[in-house]
């Protein structure tokens, strides 16, 4: 996950880098802190570290701060599991249903 990688006085930062030894614990807090902080305006988390945390990912519902699904250069990215284009897809197909 990442933001413009800032670091404050209180040593708080707004990134979290994942590799092998981050746990998935340490990925779902992370995840909860950028997502309740109001100086973060965009989480970019990739694919495959989304798909750890899918549960906490599917049930985010705020418009702020975005969450953006990106493609790792390890894992190719799958359309099936983005959680803003399986959103786009169902409001199109309720907004198709309802104007019939």
């Amino acid at each position: 996950m990442a933001g413009v990688g800032n670091v404050d006085i209180r040593r708080k930062t707004t990134y979290l880098i994942v590799d092998s030894k981050t746990t998935v614990r340490q990925i779902e807090d992370a995840f909860k802190e950028f997502s309740s902080r109001d100086d973060i305006a965009i989480i970019l988390i990739s694919q495959y570290v989304a798909n750890m945390i899918r549960f906490l990912v599917n049930s985010y519902n705020k418009p702020v701060p975005a969450i953006l699904e990106i493609p790792s250069k390890d894992h190719p990215y799958d359309p099936a599991h983005d959680s803003v284009l399986s959103r786009v897809k169902y409001l199109f197909s309720a907004e198709s249903v309802s104007q019939r």
